[in-house]
C-alpha cells in the first residue's frame, strides 16, 4: 500500500510538471506571436539592383520635391539628386539626409513614392531597412490612400509601417491615421529592441492588411493588431481602397523635435528591398 501511494504521488507530480511545461511553451511569444504563414503571391517588388550612384527605377518610384514643412514643421528640402537618393551598387537603396544650405533650407533629404505607378488594397507590405539615427532624424516607411488628390488627409487614410525617432533608435512606431484618430491621436503601438538598435543592422518591417484588420510586424513578430471594429470606436475605417508606398527621411518636425549639436550628418537609411504580396 505504501509503494502504491508513493507511485501515485510520483505520477501526479510528473503530470503537474508536464502541464506546467505546456503552459510555459504556450505563453512564449516566440511561439504564439510569429507571423502566420499565408500563401502570399508577390505582386510588386524592388531589390535595388543596379550601378552605384543611379537613381531608383523610374518605372517604380517618383519623388516629392521641395520644402515648406510638409505639414509637420520639417526642416529639409526633398530633392531627386543622387546625393540624397541613389543605389549603392550592392543591392541597396540609400536615402541620405545632409546638413547643407539648399533651396532656402538648412538640410536636404529625399522622399520617394509609388504614387501613380503602383497601388494596392490589402495584402502584405514589407521592407528590409537599416535606419538612421540622432536627435531630429525621422525615417519612415509608410502608405497613403491613393485617393489623397481628391480626398483630404486624414480622410484618405495613412498606414505607418516603420517610423522612428532618431533619438530613440531602439523603438519602432506603427500607426494608423484617419478621421477621428490622426496626428497626436493616432492609433499606435511600439516595438522595442532589447540591447540593440535599428541602425545597427537590417530589420524587416511589415503590415498585413485585409478588409477587417491591419497587423503590424517587426522581423515577423506581430506586435499590434488593429481591427475595423476597434477603429470604429474612434472614427471612420478608411482602409478599403488602394494605397501607395513612401520611403523618406525627414529632418526635424513635430514628431521628433529638431537636430542638435549631437546629431551627426550625413544620416543614411539603407533599404535592402521592398515587397508587396496578395
Amino acid at each position: 500500500m505504501k509503494n502504491y501511494l508513493l507511485n501515485k504521488r510520483y505520477n501526479l507530480l510528473i503530470s503537474l510538471v508536464f502541464v506546467m511545461i505546456l503552459s510555459m511553451v504556450s505563453c512564449n511569444p516566440d511561439t504564439t506571436q510569429k507571423v502566420d504563414q499565408h500563401n502570399w503571391q508577390l505582386t510588386w517588388s524592388d531589390e535595388f539592383d543596379g550601378a552605384a550612384g543611379i537613381l531608383p527605377d523610374a518605372t517604380k518610384w517618383t519623388f516629392d520635391i521641395g520644402n515648406g514643412g510638409w505639414g509637420n514643421q520639417e526642416l529639409q528640402y526633398y530633392t531627386n539628386r543622387p546625393e540624397n537618393v541613389s543605389l549603392d551598387g550592392t543591392g541597396h537603396l540609400v536615402i541620405t539626409a545632409k546638413s547643407e544650405n539648399f533651396g532656402g533650407s538648412s538640410f536636404t533629404s529625399a522622399r520617394i513614392k509609388t504614387q501613380g505607378l503602383f497601388t494596392q488594397a490589402y495584402g502584405r507590405f514589407e521592407a528590409r531597412i537599416k535606419t538612421p539615427y540622432g536627435p531630429g532624424i525621422w525615417p519612415a516607411f509608410w502608405m497613403l490612400g491613393a485617393n489623397n488628390q481628391t480626398v483630404a488627409w486624414p480622410q484618405c487614410g495613412e498606414i505607418d509601417i516603420m517610423e522612428l525617432k532618431g533619438h530613440q533608435p531602439s523603438i519602432n512606431h506603427g500607426s494608423l491615421h484617419g478621421p477621428g484618430y490622426s496626428g497626436g491621436s493616432a492609433i499606435t503601438d511600439t516595438y522595442a529592441l532589447l540591447n540593440n538598435r535599428f541602425d545597427n543592422d537590417y530589420h524587416l518591417f511589415a503590415v498585413e492588411w485585409d478588409a477587417n484588420k491591419i497587423d503590424f510586424y517587426v522581423d515577423n513578430y506581430l506586435y499590434q493588431s488593429v481591427t475595423k471594429s476597434a477603429v470604429s470606436t474612434k472614427g471612420e475605417w478608411v482602409y478599403d481602397h488602394p494605397f501607395y508606398l513612401i520611403l523618406n527621411i525627414a529632418v526635424g518636425g513635430n514628431f521628433v523635435g529638431f537636430p542638435t549639436s549631437d546629431t551627426p550628418f550625413p544620416q543614411k537609411m539603407m533599404i535592402d528591398y521592398v515587397k508587396v504580396y496578395q
